[in-house]
């Protein structure tokens, strides 16, 4: 080891600069180092210590460097300086495939570390994603058995309530419209929601149907004024009625369109049959 060589003594320790009466040394050397300081920054368990040899190496330089800049060239102390400086920078030569071996298998082990910590970390976000999404799930069921619930317990629909629940259906989008049959079938097997012709009686419906298409509608429509509202406000809101503009010549349109109407032209009938039943002659 350098530091056991006979020259070493004079930096074992950091430079006496009052007992040697260098008053200028501190103008001259910024960041004086000795052996001694280096020992405690190898031997520290913080974040003073050093990161890796190639620090330690740049602080014995600098060691050498001190005294090679502060003491002149025919100075003894120089001199020591200069041949443990050389002595050193020749060792280091021979280390240095060793070193270069050392640093690429600790880059190794850093990146396979992170790459388990971010796998680590994936598969934390997917677990709490899933818990997440049963959680999710459950409050859905819940709040389904809920609805169902309240539905069995509502009272009986007035006919000013179901004649306004058949004019609100005629408002929907013919998606929607497709989704409310939906609801009428699933209460009513011999229901055909997908027929070529549908005759759908209000008045025919069980109370919990009927309250669940006035919950599925209410929804609906609020959603279909939020989306007119953010396309343009009432002239995008009568495309749904009005089915005008060239897109509606498109043949989905189209159908979409005429099977809403017939739906629709439909309600508007049984409703109609309804009410010469109830008139008087």
């Amino acid at each position: 080891m350098i530091t056991q060589h006979k020259w070493a003594w004079p930096f074992m320790q950091p430079v006496d600069v009052e007992g040697l009466g260098l008053h200028d040394y501190y103008e001259v050397i910024k960041k004086p180092m000795d052996f001694s300081t280096v020992k405690n920054k190898m031997e520290a368990k913080d974040d003073t210590g050093y990161k890796n040899v190639r620090e330690m190496f740049a602080d014995v330089k600098l060691i050498f460097k001190n005294a090679m800049k502060y003491n002149d060239e025919k100075r003894d102390v120089h001199v020591m300086a200069k041949t443990l400086l050389g002595k050193f920078e020749e060792k280091w030569l021979g280390l240095l495939p060793r070193v270069a071996e050392e640093e690429k298998r600790l880059e190794e082990e850093e990146a396979e570390a992170q790459f388990d910590m971010q796998l680590a970390q994936e598969v934390a976000h997917a677990k709490m994603a899933r818990d997440i999404s049963n959680e999710l799930y459950e409050i859905d069921s819940h709040l389904d058995d809920l609805r169902d619930m309240i539905v069995q317990k509502c009272r009986k629909m007035s006919t000013e309530e179901k004649r306004k629940l058949g004019a609100a259906l005629s408002r929907l989008s013919p998606e929607d419209l497709s989704k409310a049959l939906e609801i009428v079938a699933q209460n009513n097997p011999s229901f055909q929601a997908t027929a070529e012709e549908v005759d759908l009686d209000i008045d025919a419906q069980s109370e919990p149907t009927l309250w669940r298409l006035k919950f599925f509608v209410k929804d609906a429509l609020e959603v279909q004024g939020k989306s007119s509202a953010s396309m343009g406000g009432n002239n995008a809101a009568t495309t749904t009625t009005t089915t005008t503009g060239a897109n509606n010549n498109h043949p989905s349109n189209n159908n979409n369109n005429k099977r809403k109407k017939e739906i629709c032209d439909a309600i508007a009938k049984t409703a109609k049959k309804k009410n010469k039943k109830v008139s008087p002659d």
